[in-house]
């Protein structure tokens, strides 16, 4: 059978090493963090705050958002290491693997937390309890009773809000007295599940194709409930319900955003034509930068972004004005 070559081969656990448990930190993730950047863009360019210290607060903040992802990291690898174990490639994963000390985890999981907190309340009330809600987040996702992962759509709500949480945390870096506005908090987490959506309909199509739909199953209970057609059209609700959100920020804050409005539909193209690629890195987002084409859609979505908030373009004022024609002049 298909299904066979997927099947996990039983290995003898191997001793963990020190980097062993630092391997569960997932440091080449930090790619991840990237989605920061936006929010310390966006928090400058119509907030105009004073930037002092900035370069240290950034630094901190990076910091901060990093241990704090690791903290969620640890805890995903522990607790999930029994149904990576049936996936085809996280089976290969350091908890899947190698014998851990639970005790030794958990020391991991709370030295990550802390330290990441620690940092947190150095950059302000906003910055800290926004990392808070990262690292609950965390918690929401992988940990019974609640553990989210396990239900269909929920699972990829809860996992998308890390997309907010981020742009919140660059946001705050710039700008502690404010919070992003609520339509470019919305369009980020519609934008963030269209990404983790994309991604489950790349682990779909792959497994699923290889005759493994019993090894998906076990691998994330949520896939029992999910098809190829109902996570495309998914995909397609969370792009529509994000370019919603980012429209009305764009003509709410600041007119001139709407210029990169065709750049970042190509972003959101790219990502799902990756997706669609046979083992595609979409199943990997730390590895999203290998694809040229997606690097360079970003590069130019954030490019126009960069551009249009600073550089004024009086003409679209006038053109967003009320125009109809008269039925009189057609004649």
């Amino acid at each position: 059978m298909k299904s066979d070559a997927l099947a996990v081969v039983p290995t003898r656990p191997r001793k963990a090493s020190i980097r062993s448990y630092l391997a569960l930190a997932r440091f080449d993730h930090a790619t991840k963090h990237v989605f920061i950047i936006p929010g310390l863009i966006l928090a400058y360019a119509l907030r105009e705050p004073p930037l002092d210290n900035a370069v240290v607060t950034i630094i901190l903040g990076f910091a901060s958002a990093i241990a704090v992802a690791s903290a969620n990291y640890v805890i995903n690898e522990w607790l999930d290491r029994e149904f990576d174990a049936h996936h085809p490639s996280k089976q290969a994963r350091v908890a899947v693997r190698s014998s851990l000390s639970p005790f030794l985890v958990y020391c991991e999981y709370a030295a990550f937390a802390a330290s990441g907190l620690l940092l947190a309340s150095q950059l302000g009330t906003s910055f800290f309890w926004t990392s808070v809600a990262f690292l609950l987040s965390g918690l929401i996702y992988n940990v019974p009773p609640v553990r989210s992962k396990d239900l269909p759509y929920v699972d990829v709500v809860s996992e998308s809000v890390n997309n907010p949480i981020r742009l919140t945390l660059g946001w705050t870096m710039i700008d502690p007295s404010t919070l992003p506005p609520s339509s470019l908090i919305l369009a980020y987490w519609t934008a963030g599940a269209f990404l983790m959506g994309a991604k489950r309909l790349s682990e779909y199509r792959d497994i699923s194709g290889a005759g493994g739909h019993e090894i998906l199953h076990r691998y994330r209970r949520s896939f029992r409930y999910y098809t190829a057609e109902s996570l495309t059209v998914s995909c397609l609700l969370y792009a529509m319900i994000s370019a919603f959100f980012i429209a009305a920020f764009l003509v709410k804050y600041r007119l001139e955003y709407i210029v990169a409005m065709p750049f970042i539909a190509v972003l959101f193209s790219s990502y799902l034509w990756l997706a669609l690629l046979r083992n595609s890195i979409a199943q990997r987002p730390e590895r999203m930068f290998r694809s040229k084409r997606l690097v360079a859609s970003l590069c130019l979505a954030v490019f126009a972004l960069f551009v249009t908030s600073f550089v004024d373009m009086p003409f679209l004022y006038d053109l967003s004005r009320e125009s109809f024609v008269p039925v009189d002049k057609l004649k």
